[in-house]
C-alpha cells in the first residue's frame, strides 16, 4: 500500500510513475489500482498496464490466466522474473517504484543486484520486533551499497473518528528509535485508515486523500 500511495503522490506532482511489482508470489498492486486485464506485448517486449491516471504497472498477476491462480515457483525462477520485469518491459517513466515482499530473501537480492537503484525506503510496523527487522534491512542495503532514503512506519496509529486523537495500537516511538540508531529519517507514520482500506479493496487507491507521504516524496525527489 505504501508503494502504491507513493507512486500516486509522485504522479500528482506531475511526474510519470510506474510500479514494478516484485512481490512475485503475492502480487497485490494490480488489485489496488483496479487492473484486471492481462499485460500486452509488442512482439518483442512486454507492455505495462496503465491505471486511469497513467501509472504504469507490471506484475505477475497481469500474466496469469486467472488472477487468483497461485504462483508456485522456486527462488531461481522468481529471481529471473524480477530481472525480466526490468529488462523485458518497455518502461516510459520518470520514477519507477519497486514493490518488494518483506524480508531480505531472494527477491530483495535480485532487485539489488539486477536493477540500478537510486535508493530504497524501508517500511516497518511499530511492534517491538521492528528494531531487528530494520537492522537486517539496513545491513543488507549497506552490503549491497544501496542508499537508504529513510523509514516509513506503517499501521502507526488509528485516528479517533469523533475527536481525532491518535491511538497507537502497537505502541509509540519504536520506529523513530530504530531510525535514530541508524541515523535515518523517519519519513512518514501511516495510519490504519478504514477509508483507505476500502479504496484499495475497490481498486480506487488513486482516489486516496492524505499527505502522509509528502516527506517521502520529497526524499525521492531529492528535496530532503
Amino acid at each position: 500500500m505504501v508503494t502504491s500511495q507513493l507512486a500516486v503522490t509522485m504522479q500528482r506532482r506531475g511526474f510519470k510513475t510506474g510500479i514494478l511489482d516484485a512481490d512475485i508470489t503475492g502480487p497485490s498492486i494490480p488489485k489496488a489500482f483496479g487492473i484486471h486485464e492481462r499485460a500486452g506485448s509488442d512482439g518483442q517486449a512486454l507492455l505495462p498496464a496503465e491505471t486511469r491516471t497513467g501509472i504504469e504497472i507490471m506484475s505477475t498477476n497481469l500474466l496469469l490466466e486467472h488472477e487468483t491462480d497461485p504462483v508456485i515457483w522456486r527462488g531461481p525462477v522468481i529471481s529471473g522474473v524480477v530481472q525480466q520485469f526490468w529488462t523485458d518491459v518497455i518502461w516510459d517513466v520518470d520514477y519507477l517504484f519497486v514493490d518488494m515482499p518483506p524480508g531480505t530473501g531472494d527477491v530483495s537480492l535480485s532487485v539489488f543486484q539486477s536493477i540500478p537503484l537510486d535508493g530504497i525506503i524501508i517500511v516497518a510496523s511499530p511492534q517491538e520486533l521492528v528494531g531487528m527487522v530494520v537492522e537486517k534491512a539496513v545491513k543488507m542495503a549497506e552490503m549491497m551499497e544501496v542508499p537508504i532514503l529513510g523509514l516509513v512506519e506503517n499501521m502507526s496509529y488509528v485516528a479517533c473518528p469523533d475527536c481525532g486523537k491518535k491511538i497507537y495500537l502497537f505502541g509509540e516511538g519504536k520506529t523513530a528509535e530504530a531510525a535514530a540508531r541508524h541515523s535515518l529519517k523517519l519519513l512518514a507514520q501511516m495510519p490504519v485508515d478504514p477509508a483507505l482500506a476500502a479504496l484499495t479493496d475497490a481498486g480506487n487507491i488513486e482516489d486516496f486523500q492524505g499527505d502522509w507521504l509528502s516527506a517521502a516524496a520529497d526524499a525521492v525527489e531529492g528535496k530532503s
